[in-house]
């Protein structure tokens, strides 16, 4: 199974004022492509600095980040830029969608800063949108749609450019249990299709439907475990539309 993620001796400090605060100290790790994983740990453990980081929208004070092989911390920023919007997928807790903008034309937004073609755009847009669900709701506003059908239109969106990873920031932390698991049941489908995706999330109970748990404790790991999923999908239901 091939790399698409390693981090090696990773820290990150930040200066704030007089105080020096080491918010990762020496961090390393690899994701290899095809793996479902969630990044845990209590508030100011590192997780999230750890996040931003995989996301390229932080960069180390020390150590070295190999996105598919490449060292991102020698990009530009505008190749750093490149690389968040063509290889990685991000979704977030508060969905962050344009309001006054349908669903389609939410998922299609990468495709518009990568300047894809109108048609292509929409194709791909619809492809997405079926993926996770929603076909046929793609003219709909995010007034109209559901927390969890919200949160489907940003997954599609994370999805749209073909990403190596899609990054999860808390992405059922604003819904009830049982959207929850519907959500979790689309990451694991989109899972067991070779897409890689790490999350974050301090909810245990989420973290059981990933195979792999990476626990942060004061700026560093303390354990990084295998194991069987959780199943969140019931043998012969799909998950609701």
């Amino acid at each position: 199974m091939s790399e698409v993620v390693r981090i090696k001796d990773v820290a990150k400090v930040y200066t704030m004022g007089e105080e020096r605060v080491e918010a990762m100290k020496g961090v390393s790790f690899v994701v290899n492509r095809g793996e479902f994983v969630s990044i845990m740990g209590a508030s100011g453990s590192g997780k999230s600095t750890c996040m931003n980081i995989l996301g390229c929208l932080d960069v180390p004070s020390r150590g070295s980040y190999l996105l598919d092989g490449v060292n991102v911390g020698e990009l530009s920023r505008d190749a750093l830029a490149e690389v968040r919007n063509k290889k990685l997928g991000f979704v977030f807790q508060g969905f962050n969608l344009l309001a006054r903008t349908t669903a389609r034309e939410n998922v299609e937004l990468p495709l518009v800063y990568a300047q894809v073609p109108a048609a292509v755009r929409r194709v791909r847009a619809l492809e997405a949108l079926e993926r996770v669900g929603l076909a046929g709701r793609e003219g709909h506003y995010s007034s109209q749609l559901s927390g969890g059908q919200q949160q489907r239109v940003a997954i599609a969106r994370a999805l749209v450019n073909h990403p190596s990873i899609i990054l999860a920031d808390e992405p059922t932390g604003n819904l009830d249990s049982r959207t929850t698991v519907e959500i979790m049941t689309i990451f694991q489908q989109l899972n067991r299709q070779g897409i890689t995706i790490i999350m974050v999330t301090h909810e245990p109970e989420v973290a059981e439907f990933t195979g792999r748990h990476i626990i942060f404790r004061d700026g560093l790991i303390i354990s990084d475990t295998r194991h069987a999923a959780k199943s969140a999908e019931p043998a012969g239901e799909a998950p609701k539309s």
